[in-house]
């Protein structure tokens, strides 16, 4: 009755020789002998090891129950067992032999035997060279073979997919490498392996653990292993992986096509095997996208291709630029940019048996999916597809785009909770591209107005030759408020500004505007600069006083400013500088030697309280003057000090055009990925030729305007303008007058010979004349109003011992071939 027990027990008989008597059925079904085999032959031969002294007499009905003797199965396997002896007597009471008894070792009841083959886990048990000696029903099914068909074989032989891992860019190490290792080292191990079963197009993952069976003398005799289906868990946890990856990298730079790349390229190839980005030209130019009633499911749409990803190389690379492409009308992404629900198509025949699964562990109620989904679409396959997701790209209401995710090779259909996932990317990676598209949009707005607030020109002028660059941060960064200027003064002097207002954005852009129009304003009175920098200072106060917020707004004025004002005379070839809290210039002299510039920078603009200090500096003929806002220094890379030096080794070759050193510099010291406006304003200064200035003293006696006048006409006649010299006999006439009668001596008259013929007369009064218009019978006040309409302009220009009263006539330029 052996073979109908729950486990098979052989029972032997031994003659007085040790040589095998009888063999019952039970001992083919355990060790795979027959009764031919043994019957005839030595019992020893059943044993791997030596027999024990006394064997089988020392194993009785007595003997230790944990006793375990390793046998030889016919196959070559080991079938650890305990035997037990009953000896056998004749009639006379001689002894005639015994009965064997043979089990497999671990005697337990037959309901724990059926308890372990009727476990819902896969269970298993191999020798050390990893034959199947045992497996359960559970481990049957999952390698679809039953015990019967495995026992005796290698594991590699029955299950060779498995000396490989089936994701190797994870460095899975094979299911069977594991197995062997458990064997070499006796150390039990833990893993998750993750294989498609036999039969199955779905990937399953298992939670396994794996562990060495030892005998009473702690040797290795077998290994186990027993594992459960997780495939539920395990790609719900990969979802949430691929949700946390895009977290970090869908968003990270504030570009639309950057934004959709990264989109493209995060569920590829955990999650599918080509993602493409479609929007429209409105979204990638920052500009609104069409509203909802644009366009309706009957019309062709047409959008950008903004980003590619597949595992395919050639289809991976990012395209150098988009391209254009259309959705026919009844087009699924066309259905879903008009209807704003996501569709899912699978390849007729993708399931198993014909049938659309969900996958293993996944919900297969067809209620899971949304209305409409999935949908069985054989054309599909005609472009190498599985399966297909295409998703709505929306925004805050407004459609941007559509997403598409294909698989191309894998056999494993779309589930609903994919579709969920797909979605999730999607709203993601949308909300992030309108952030791009409205960042783009206000810096676009900001930059424009900024370069619009710019010199557009830099104007012409013989003081210095200057050559400037303006260059805002990175696509990842506002537009600031650098700015800079070249503002031409009477006496042929020239101003070199440059600014940076705190921030960033369009009310940077504004406030730069606001205090550009400032300079220019306070620059045309004449006034020194720290006396500048003072009135700048209090402007940039009120106009922060005036925009605070009342109520609930938010300031949008300034929050402070830097500003170096300097002020260069190319006939003493002095420059007179000031700065409120912005780098000195750096200024090299024609040997290529940098000179110092003996002057510290005041407080920022809008602290007030705090004086300026204006420095004076006398500057060779030829010296370069490097004017820059600090974006053009700071860097991760280096710090201020080796900032000056680089800039300093940039403009060792001070005799190069400008435009080229221009060039040079920004090339040398700005990163690729700025994160701040740059502005670089360089000038090489002029001497004004001496023969070209001509001043006298004047006494204050009215009798001397006849011979101010003649000395006048004179010098214009040498320098052979005398079609000037009818002009310049009235205003010199007007002005020596007015500084005689109303102001103080020292009286001194000058005239340049510039762009243009500048008269000036200087006294030492701090009244300023005033243009006004004389009544018909007035005897004077026909002055200043004469001088202003025969000359190109006039004005007042104060010093510290007086003031100066100028115009300028305009001279003929000589012609450009």
């Amino acid at each position: 009755m052996a073979g109908k027990q729950d486990a098979p027990t052989a029972t032997v008989v031994v003659d007085p020789d040790g040589m095998v008597s009888g063999w019952s059925d039970g001992g083919r079904l355990l060790l795979g002998w027959t009764a031919q085999d043994t019957v005839g032959r030595p019992v020893t031969g059943l044993l791997v090891d030596p027999p024990p002294p006394g064997f089988p007499e020392g194993y009785g009905a007595g003997a230790d129950p944990t006793g375990c003797i390793p046998l030889r199965h016919k196959d070559g396997s080991t079938v650890d067992a305990v035997v037990t002896a009953h000896p056998l007597f004749g009639p006379d009471g001689r002894a005639m032999g015994h009965a064997l008894t043979v089990q497999r070792w671990g005697r337990r009841p037959v309901i724990a035997d059926r308890a372990f083959e009727q476990c819902p886990f896969a269970l298993g048990v191999y020798d050390p060279e990893l034959r199947f000696q045992w497996i359960n029903a559970s481990s049957g099914r999952v390698i679809a073979h039953s015990e019967e068909q495995v026992l005796g074989k290698k594991y590699r032989e029955v299950l060779p997919e498995f000396d490989r891992t089936l994701f190797p860019e994870r460095d899975d190490k094979p299911y069977t490498d594991a197995l062997a290792e458990v064997a070499r080292t006796g150390e039990p191990a833990r893993l998750i392996t993750v294989f498609r079963p036999r039969g199955s197009d779905y990937a399953n993952a298992w939670a396994t653990s794996i562990w060495p069976v030892r005998d009473a003398e702690g040797r290795v005799r077998a290994i186990a292993n027993w594992g459960f289906d997780m495939s539920a868990e395990y790609w719900a946890r990969q979802r949430l992986l691929i949700l946390n990856k895009a977290s970090g990298g869908i968003g990270r730079t504030l570009d639309v096509i950057g934004t959709a790349q990264e989109l493209a390229r995060t569920p590829v190839p955990g999650f599918v095997d080509l993602v493409s980005v479609d929007l429209f030209d409105e979204v990638l130019r920052g500009e609104e996208p069409p509203s909802g009633s644009a366009f309706t499911p009957g019309e062709t749409i047409r959008l950008s291709r903004a980003a590619q990803h597949s595992t395919k190389v050639d289809a991976g690379r990012a395209p150098a630029a988009t391209t254009a492409v259309t959705h026919a009308p009844g087009s699924v992404a066309a259905r879903c940019m008009a209807t704003g629900r996501s569709t899912v198509e699978l390849a007729a025949g993708a399931g198993q048996g014909g049938e659309w699964a969900f996958g293993p562990g996944l919900a297969a109620d067809p209620a899971h999916w949304p209305p409409g989904n999935p949908v069985i679409d054989e054309s599909i396959a005609a472009d190498g597809l599985t399966g297909r997701i295409t998703v709505p790209l929306r925004a805050r209401g407004a459609l941007l785009g559509v997403v598409a995710f294909s698989r191309l090779d894998r056999p494993e259909a779309f589930t609903a909770d994919d579709l969920i996932l797909a979605e999730e990317l999607t709203a993601k990676a949308a909300v992030a591209i309108d952030n791009a598209r409205r960042y783009s949009r206000e810096r676009t707005t900001a930059l424009t107005l900024q370069r619009s607030l710019l010199p557009q020109g830099l104007p012409n002028q013989e003081a210095v030759e200057v050559a400037s660059r303006y260059l805002p941060g990175g696509t990842g960064t506002e537009v600031g408020g650098d700015w800079f200027d070249v503002i031409p003064l009477s006496g042929a002097r020239v101003a070199l500004v440059v600014g940076d207002v705190v921030g960033h954005g369009l009310h940077a852009s504004a406030s730069m505007g606001r205090l550009r129009t400032a300079v220019r304003t306070l620059a045309d009175v004449d006034l020194p600069p720290d006396e500048l920098l003072t009135h700048l200072d209090d402007l940039v106060l009120h106009l922060a006083s005036d925009l605070q917020p009342a109520g609930h707004f938010q300031p949008t004025g300034e929050s402070g400013a830097t500003c170096l004002y300097t002020v260069y005379d190319p006939v003493s070839r002095h420059l007179t500088l000031a700065s409120a809290g912005h780098p000195l210039p750096l200024i090299i002299s024609p040997d290529g030697t940098r000179a110092p510039v003996p002057a510290h920078p005041g407080p920022p603009l809008g602290i007030g309280g705090l004086p300026f200090e204006a420095t004076e500096l006398e500057l060779p003929e030829g010296s370069l003057l490097t004017l820059y806002t600090d974006g053009l220094l700071e860097s991760r890379e280096r710090d201020v000090d080796e900032g000056i030096a680089e800039l300093q080794r940039a403009l060792s070759h001070s005799t190069t055009p400008l435009e080229a050193l221009c060039d040079t510099v920004m090339d040398t010291m700005l990163p690729r990925r700025r994160t701040d406006d740059a502005a670089l304003l360089l000038a090489r200064t002029h001497a004004l030729d001496p023969h070209h200035v001509a001043d006298w003293d004047v006494e204050p006696d009215t009798a001397q305007v006849p011979r101010a006048r003649k000395l006048a006409v004179d010098q214009v006649d040498t320098w052979g303008l005398e079609e000037a010299a009818f002009v310049t006999e009235l205003v010199v006439s007007e002005l020596v007058t007015n500084a005689i009668r109303y102001g103080e001596p020292p009286i001194r008259l000058r005239l340049i010979r510039d762009t243009s013929l500048i008269c000036e007369v200087s006294d030492a009064s701090n009244t300023a004349p005033h243009l006004r218009r004389a009544r018909a019978f007035d005897e004077g006040g026909r002055g200043l109003l004469l001088v202003a309409q025969l000359t190109q302009g006039w004005g007042t220009r104060h010093t510290t011992d007086g003031k100066t009263i100028w115009c300028a006539q305009p001279l003929p330029q000589p012609e450009r071939h």
